[in-house]
């Protein structure tokens, strides 16, 4: 496995390649095991920001919210400057539509960009949870009266009560 990772030059730690550049194309199997190597890393690096950062990222990618806002809320805490430890956590509120927190956190990851991609990025994140908060989702007009359809329900459980009764 030693031939697959690469050294980042922020943390001078060895990272596993990033298998997130196309999602649809990392196999389940191949993906549990980005997870485990990312597992073992930040136990051995446990002030690892970056570990912490893609091990959310894989969590994240495999389904489980709950591990990946976990492993994103301590990559946060170990280094609170990290602007994509940020911007990822911001992120992962946006996709599980808590857009106010995302919005939050997306702003303090703007104000971490160190360059104009960052920059960049993390507007054209806001603008988008903008756009959604403002949108918001799809909600029922209750412009009509519920009365008939209550009757409705009321006349049909006694119906079936009778019914019940008489047997």
């Amino acid at each position: 496995m030693a031939t697959d990772l690469q050294t980042s030059p922020r943390t001078r730690h060895v990272l596993p390649p990033v298998p997130w550049r196309d999602p649809h194309t990392v196999s389940p199997e191949k993906l549990l095991d980005y997870i485990h190597v990312l597992e073992q890393a930040c136990v051995e690096n446990p002030d690892s920001a970056d570990f912490r950062t893609c091990l959310g990222m894989a969590y994240a990618m495999n389904y489980d919210a709950y591990k990946s806002m976990d492993a994103l809320e301590a990559a946060c805490q170990i280094n609170p400057n990290s602007f994509w430890a940020r911007f990822k956590y911001a992120e992962l509120h946006y996709r599980l539509r808590a857009l106010p927190k995302s919005e939050e956190e997306m702003l303090r990851a703007l104000e971490l960009a160190t360059n104009s991609f960052e920059v960049a990025l993390s507007r054209k994140q806001l603008l988008e949870i903008r756009r959604l908060m403002r949108e918001g989702t799809v909600k029922p007009a209750l412009t009509r009266s519920l009365a008939v359809p209550a009757l409705v329900l009321a006349v049909m459980s006694v119906t079936v009560c009778l019914m019940a009764a008489m047997r």
